[in-house]
């Protein structure tokens, strides 16, 4: 795997103070990734759609350093200093410093905002750490101004997936692949790739919305998740099916047979939660009401013949994913049916997106 493109040569440019801002989606993953090996490469590709209302907003500063020795950054999030969140900040740049030196003559100062529950299953590590591989790759532009938007990207996605191995899938869309696949044309374990296959335009504009069963942070942190793979009874299968699932998606994808996208998807769901319920330590992150809504989506589209179908994250929350013709029948259906299993009767409506955004 060629890293070696994106260690830089010594800048002789220097930016005195300089502040960047970016908003970066959240994705929702249709084939799942779970298991990775070090430096966070998956075990299987996958593929998301990336959101359009669920981002993160993130401002880092840097001004020249006194200690050019080690990384400094302080770290704002809401509005709060969050000193609980640095660590793994922390590792993501010690991961980063062979391939962005520039850092070590900066402090930095991140400041970050959700526009969705942080730690409830909306992937908050994917859009977080996308923002800052943005920031940091806009200051890299002005001291390497001849590198490409193309470039930026994939080392942005590349940076991202060292922190969090979805966040490679948050830097563009509508439709991201992460993991080397024989049929997926430039597909990489080191960064996330477009989808380049013409869509069908039933996929166009696809609409998500979000049920927030639990906002709490989940029980079971992703990392470890990932890693009770290692010794999994049934992990390399898994992984064989992934790709295989992948492989189906698309050509679904690019023929919009919507029925077989359903049962994609939402068997990866499920056997993805089938992981942690037979992994060891075992674990579930579902919810009464996950499955109180999935048993209500399955009669609503037996009796209605919707197209309305689910998928999980690593949570308890339930993603709609749905066309856009139906937009108006399943709001009606979630505010009316779904909406008293959430939290406080909260859900985020939200579509595709295109992702990463200058602000």
């Amino acid at each position: 795997m060629n890293t070696k493109q994106f260690i830089p040569e010594k800048s002789t440019s220097f930016i005195d103070n300089k502040t960047y801002k970016w908003q970066t989606p959240s994705n929702i993953a249709l084939v799942k990734y779970w298991g990775k090996s070090d430096p966070q490469l998956p075990k299987n590709a996958s593929i998301s759609f990336t959101l359009n209302n669920c981002h993160t907003i993130t401002s880092v500063s840097f001004s020249k350093s006194t200690n050019v020795n080690e990384i400094n950054f302080e770290l704002f999030f809401e509005g709060q200093k969050k000193d609980a969140f640095k660590p793994k900040i922390a590792q993501f740049f010690e991961r980063i410093q062979n391939y962005c030196p520039y850092l070590l003559e900066y402090d930095m100062v991140i400041d970050s905002e959700n526009s969705f529950p942080h730690s409830s299953g909306i992937a908050s590590s994917a859009s977080g750490l996308s923002a800052i591989a943005m920031c940091v790759m806009s200051l890299e532009k002005e001291l390497y101004p001849n590198i490409s938007e193309d470039f930026i990207k994939k080392k942005a996605s590349f940076l991202a997936r060292l922190g969090s191995g979805s966040a490679s899938r948050s830097i563009e869309g509508p439709l991201v692949v992460w993991g080397n696949h024989p049929e997926i044309e430039g597909s990489s374990d080191l960064f996330g790739v477009k989808f380049s296959k013409k869509v069908h335009p039933i996929f166009e504009n696809y609409q998500d919305a979000i049920l927030l069963v639990d906002k709490g942070e989940k029980q079971v942190s992703s990392t470890v998740g990932h890693n009770l793979m290692h010794n999994h009874p049934f992990a390399n299968q898994r992984f064989n099916q992934a790709n295989e699932n992948l492989s189906k998606l698309s050509k679904i994808l690019q023929e919009g047979d919507i029925d077989a996208f359903i049962s994609i998807v939402e068997s990866e769901a499920l056997t993805l939660h089938a992981m942690m319920l037979t992994s060891n330590p075992y674990f579930i992150l579902m919810k009464p009401n996950t499955l109180e809504i999935i048993n209500r989506i399955w009669s609503y589209r037996n009796e209605t013949n919707s197209k309305l179908c689910f998928t999980l994250d690593a949570g308890a929350n339930v993603h709609l994913l749905y066309p856009e013709n139906e937009k108006e029948q399943v709001g009606l259906f979630i505010k009316n049916e779904l909406s008293s299993f959430c939290q406080n009767e909260q859900f985020i409506l939200d579509k595709v997106g295109i992702g990463a955004k200058i602000l």
